[in-house]
């Protein structure tokens, strides 16, 4: 089993669109694929999931959800019947693995965890009670069962990236060819190669995702030229600008299933192709 988290500490620069694409892409291709929105604001899973994980302040999250998972983590979860006590919670908690959250998404060998608005108020609980490793844990027992987990996270460096970090085997960085992102780049690649020196010394940076990128441009082929002259992994397979993403967001359908033939869903087939061969 493979795992990516998809990772950049500044917002707007296509984490979940890449997330769910590469991730239908996988599942296209044959391997049995997870997602697991690590996001608050849960667009990968309203991505795949439609309607279904939309939530607002009269309608809740869907659930089972990542927070239930962390609860169950915490033993925060009372248990009713003839486990409705503490030791009976806990020791249910303790039972359940990351499968007893899973959907189905619409599509073959796709599955999401999706994610909660309330998943932040946990992460300073879990810190301390020291549940760093968990995610990483409860994966390790998922290996027989997926080829490929992609995991979005939260745009900044919290508890929750720093779990999804210890469990992958990858990050993979969007880059939206803007001159903040690319000052922020280096305090994002610190933090990536820290939690590997600490925690994860089989993680790698797979490479930087261009997204957005507009070759007819001087500024961004400026600074993609910057990137790699610096030394970065800047992936080959750039992701052009396109309102296709737009409506393929609108309609809850990943490109592949959208349009396969479409020159941004063959971006991103080029792009799934060239992480695949590392």
């Amino acid at each position: 089993m493979r795992t990516r988290v998809v990772f950049n500490q500044k917002g707007g620069v296509g984490k979940s669109s890449i997330t769910v694409n590469l991730a239908a892409i996988s599942a296209h291709q044959g391997l049995k694929t997870l997602v697991i929105d690590l996001d608050p604001q849960a667009n990968s899973s309203q991505y795949l999931l439609g309607d279904d994980a939309t939530y607002s302040a009269d309608k809740p999250a869907l659930e089972p959800n990542i927070e239930n998972y962390f609860e169950e983590v915490l033993g925060t979860q009372q248990s009713k019947g003839l486990l409705g006590n503490a030791i009976g919670s806990i020791l249910k908690g303790r039972a359940k693995g990351l499968e007893s959250y899973l959907h189905a998404s619409p599509y073959p060998r796709l599955d999401v965890i999706p994610a909660s608005p309330n998943l932040g108020a946990l992460a300073h609980a879990l810190e301390s009670k020291h549940k760093i490793y968990k995610l990483r844990d409860a994966l390790q027992q998922m290996s027989g069962q997926y080829d490929r987990v992609f995991i979005d996270t939260p745009p900044a460096f919290n508890f929750f990236t720093l779990s999804a970090l210890i469990a992958a085997d990858r990050v993979l960085i969007p880059f939206d060819c803007d001159v903040f992102s690319k000052r922020a780049l280096q305090t994002l690649i610190e933090n990536v190669l820290e939690t590997q020196d600490d925690h994860n010394d089989h993680l790698e940076i797979e490479g930087i995702v261009v997204n957005q990128f507009q070759a007819q441009a001087k500024l961004p082929r400026e600074v993609v030229q910057q990137l790699k002259d610096e030394g970065l992994p800047v992936l080959d397979s750039m992701l052009p600008p396109s309102v296709l993403m737009k409506e393929s967001h609108h309609k809850n359908q990943p490109l592949i299933h959208l349009a396969a033939d479409h020159k941004l869903t063959q971006a991103y087939q080029s792009l799934f192709n060239e992480i695949e061969q590392k």
